[in-house]
């Protein structure tokens, strides 16, 4: 029996476009995948975000590998609690720790929770996902990570002193995202979630 390849999603973060982004270079490399369109409005909305993923995973047939990174790999959890459908993987690279402050600049824990970010899903996802996590991300303590990590079932996989995995941290492109993504593509059918 042949088995369908899955269509790969792309989930950034709050991010504007970045040309140098490693998920950026990937859907560029990868002409098939699937890209969940930045927003102009309602940038910091938890629930635009799963609106806007969960549209995107609709107009798709058959499975779907996720690659998110920094916030995506948040919108991804919020997701996974509200609905199901067939996702054969998830790569959840880099996800921040919004329950502690985060670094100035970014959005505190009051904005953060009035759009719904808060509290962080803690309950086990319904397919399986990679947490890559940096040892020292300005997002995300290790320990914190790998306690989501083990919330949502995930396999955890230290990447190293990577930053928060973006051209900040001297990430352009990723070669090891192809490595996760590639895991997770074979993975058999019957641990996706049920649409």
């Amino acid at each position: 029996m042949n088995r369908i390849a899955p269509t790969l999603v792309i989930v950034p973060g709050l991010r504007d476009h970045v040309p140098d982004h490693w998920q950026t270079i990937l859907a560029q490399q990868l002409p098939e995948a699937v890209t969940v369109p930045r927003m102009e409005r309602d940038k910091l909305s938890c629930a635009a975000w799963i609106t806007l993923l969960d549209q995107t995973l609709r107009a798709i047939e058959g499975p779907v590998v996720l690659v998110a990174h920094s916030a995506g790999a948040m919108i991804v959890v919020h997701w996974a609690q509200r609905h199901r459908r067939a996702i054969r993987g998830a790569l959840l690279a880099a996800p921040p720790d919004f329950e502690s402050p985060l670094p100035a600049g970014y959005p505190t824990q009051d904005v953060l929770c009035e759009h719904g970010w808060l509290p962080t899903p803690l309950t086990p996802l319904p397919f399986s996902s990679i947490v890559a996590a940096s040892t020292n991300d300005p997002l995300g303590r290790f320990d914190r990570v790998a306690l989501l990590a083990q919330a949502w079932g995930s396999r955890l996989v230290d990447v190293g002193a990577v930053g928060h995995l973006n051209p900040a941290a001297g990430y352009g492109e990723w070669p090891r995202a192809r490595q996760f993504i590639a895991e997770l593509v074979e993975l058999p059918d019957h641990r996706s979630g049920q649409a």
